[in-house]
């Protein structure tokens, strides 16, 4: 019978098997899993054959794992794991909970693990058991009424850390075991970076946030864009948290594009704002646009001029910003309604005298709080807008509108940054005055990241000075941006959910953000072979074979979803010359996929520099003896040219301060070319592929194969370690 691999985890979105899954990760044996519409847990292997049920899985990955002791030392020891095999369920039943507890607690008085004196995968059973009762666990685990239990708990926790957290992050809320926070989608299985599939956000962050006021069936929320760029990271906070309270209180979403300002707006941003946020799979009911509201916005407006609670002003700008700051009343202030009707008639028509002026409300210039000061409601704008063409000339402040619209649309939570926290006492003394229903303002944390520029007016900058390649430029953070670089968006989405509703204003690392791209992308992704063009060595093999010969073997040793390529083998092959400095004579190394080679002579020019190598193969040798484990490239007419591309960031502070320049903060140098060769079988990538280059990192195919004489390129994907993949 053929060598069986593991293919993949299947199991009910509802009832992940977590100690699987913990085992998998803590023995480094990759596991691609995928949601089962049978509801049934089964583990495929390469060869056709099925395992199914949890313990029975669970005890096949103690079997073929390569860690001492995983399934006991022994077959006495292997009987008392299956022991508590059998036992940890009881951790799952209510009522027998903390009864259990208590006789685990007792046993483990005088032990570090559950079986002898290794761990196993009795612990992560009994581990994975806690653990997947959430919040309940953790109350206990608080308290001291399980010291024994909770610091063999605790010991295992430390231990396994980066495994466990991974785990627990996506699959365990805080109420307990549950769907994915993240499930990984069906597009492993092709790993092209394209798949339309939709991400479920799951049952909750790992950290689960309550909504105020809400009720189940009855949230209506909105995410609202204004149309004047790309989304970005920070925007997908918004609308993952949108879309997670709709989920969670079997509420909607709508898409509302905030259009008040013709001077930004334009289609473009519309179109690749519903792009985006498909992209990150939010499932909006409808979409709707704040011009839609202008008629009624305009009647609100003049119903307020005429109670009096809002003016027209023809106050200079600047003396009116100054006037607020220091809680000076405008000399407009106290104008008639007729008056204030007679100019509002004139901004209407976009006369000369209506150019002068705006529409204020008549809120509280003395206030504490600077945005009751008289905020602006309207001003006059002669530009065109985007969808509605020439019809107004003069447009509502998002100050206005958005507590007008919300209210209309039947809002019952605006979901805001606290960067805006000053202006909700604004938000809501607006809507009063309007007559309309209060919406609930639901504050969280703006994301902001480091070395990276948020604000769509600077990002515009580098578009309109050619800086960038476009909105979608893998520099940017904007969602087309970075998924141009290579990340998933359910590593997005578990970066984003795992912060949860936070109201801390943190400074987030992307390395944490590619950390967990790389645990998504590697266990699926195909393997390739590249080497750097410039100065490459030639290494000839004086008893290779004669006769090229080519070999079918795996694109991902582990994963037989990555499909298979062909490897070519002859007497002369390239190496890089990064590798080549380290060979010393009569070295033995090992040629990667093929076995090892002894280099008998390095040939140097009249500089030093090394122009050509030779050597024996020596395929019985040890892989396991050799300092180098060489990638390499049969010298062929088939390698493919390849350009590897390298971005770094496009400033170069962590943080601007508040007043700093971005532009006395440039990155001089923000990408790097590298020519190289590759494979033949890179000609059959396909644009939005995820790859890794053996030895050299991951990348994501920009532009596939056309022609022998334009190179294809790859754009390296960070794997959170910081350093540069191009040497």
């Amino acid at each position: 019978m053929e060598e069986e691999r593991i293919k993949v985890l299947s199991f009910p979105s509802d009832s992940p098997p977590l100690s699987i899954i913990a085992a998998a990760k803590i023995a480094g044996i990759a596991l691609p899993t995928q949601t089962s519409t049978s509801g049934s847990l089964t583990l495929s292997l390469s060869n056709g054959l099925e395992l199914h049920g949890n313990y029975v899985i669970l005890r096949y990955i103690g079997r073929v794992a390569a860690v001492r002791n995983f399934y006991g030392d022994d077959a006495f020891h292997a009987a008392q794991i299956d022991e508590w095999l059998e036992y940890a369920p009881t951790l799952l039943l209510g009522s027998e909970f903390e009864n259990a507890c208590s006789y685990m607690d007792v046993y483990m008085e005088k032990r570090t693990f559950f079986v002898s004196h290794s761990f196993s995968i009795a612990d992560i059973a009994i581990w994975s058991g806690l653990a997947g009762a959430g919040q309940r666990w953790e109350s206990l685990r608080k308290s001291s009424k399980y010291p024994n239990l909770v610091r063999w708990y605790n010991s295992v926790s430390a231990e396994y850390s980066d495994a466990l957290n991974e785990v627990t992050a996506l699959y365990v809320g805080k109420k307990g075991l549950g769907k994915q926070v993240a499930a990984k989608p069906k597009e492993q299985k092709s790993a092209d970076g394209n798949s339309s599939d939709k991400v479920n956000l799951g049952s909750r962050p790992s950290s689960e946030i309550d909504l105020p006021y809400a009720e189940l069936g009855k949230v209506r929320l909105r995410f609202a864009p204004e149309p004047s760029g790309y989304l970005h990271i920070g925007h997908s906070k918004a609308a993952l948290l949108n879309q997670y309270f709709a989920q969670r209180y079997q509420g909607e979403v709508i898409l509302r594009f905030d259009d008040t300002n013709p001077t930004k707006e334009s289609n473009e941003f519309v179109e690749n704002l519903i792009k985006d946020v498909e992209t990150l799979g939010i499932k909006y009911q409808m979409i709707t646009y704040t011009s839609d509201y202008f008629p009624k916005l305009m009647d609100m407006a003049e119903k307020l001029i005429k109670e009096g609670k809002a003016y027209v002003d023809d106050t200079p700008r600047e003396q009116m910003q100054k006037e607020r700051m220091d809680g000076i009343e405008s000399k407009c202030r106290s104008n008639s309604v007729e008056e204030n009707l007679k100019l509002w008639k004139e901004m209407i028509a976009g006369s000369e005298r209506g150019l002068q002026c705006c529409l204020r409300g008549k809120l509280d210039m003395q206030g504490p709080n600077k945005s009751l000061r008289d905020p602006v409601y309207y001003r006059c704008n002669p530009v065109p807008h985007h969808r509605i063409g020439a019809k107004y000339k003069l447009y509502p402040t998002y100050d206005f509108a958005c507590p007008f619209v919300d209210a209309e649309e039947g809002i019952t939570h605006a979901l805001r940054s606290s960067e805006y926290h000053d202006r909700n006492a604004q938000y809501y003394r607006i809507q009063e005055d309007m007559g309309m229903r209060k919406v609930h303002i639901y504050e969280f944390s703006r994301l902001n990241m480091v070395y990276t520029l948020l604000s769509k007016r600077k990002l515009l900058w580098f578009v309109q000075m050619g800086k960038v390649d476009g909105w979608d430029d893998p520099r940017f953070p904007t969602v087309q941006g970075i998924v141009r670089r290579g990340l998933k968006i359910e590593a997005l989405i578990q970066f984003i959910l795992e912060q949860g509703a936070s109201k801390n204003l943190n400074l987030m690392e992307w390395d944490k953000l590619w950390t967990i791209n790389k645990k998504i992308i590697d266990p699926v992704c195909p393997r390739h072979t590249a080497v750097i063009e410039e100065r490459k060595v030639l290494l000839t093999l004086t008893d290779g074979p004669d006769e090229p010969f080519v070999r079918i073997i795996p694109r991902h040793k582990k994963y037989d979803g990555a499909g298979e390529k062909a490897t070519t083998y002859t007497k002369r092959i390239w190496i890089d010359y990064a590798d080549a400095e380290y060979i010393s004579v009569n070295e033995e190394v090992t040629l990667m996929d093929w076995g090892n080679a002894i280099v008998k002579e390095i040939i140097k020019d009249q500089d030093g520099n090394i122009t050509q190598l030779v050597g024996v193969l020596h395929l019985q040798g040890s892989v396991k003896t050799t300092k180098l484990k060489l990638t390499w490239l049969a010298e062929t007419s088939e390698l493919v040219n390849l350009s590897l591309v390298e971005f770094d960031y496009l400033i170069t502070k962590k943080k601007l301060e508040e007043g700093e320049d971005f532009l006395d903060a440039l990155n001089p140098c923000t990408k790097k070319e590298t020519a190289a060769i590759g494979d033949s079988n890179i000609r059959n990538l396909k644009q939005g592929e995820i790859l890794q280059l053996e030895r050299k990192g991951y990348f994501r195919c920009d532009v596939p194969f056309v022609r022998p004489s334009k190179p294809v390129v790859l754009i390296a994907i960070p794997d959170g370690r910081q350093q540069s993949v191009l040497k």
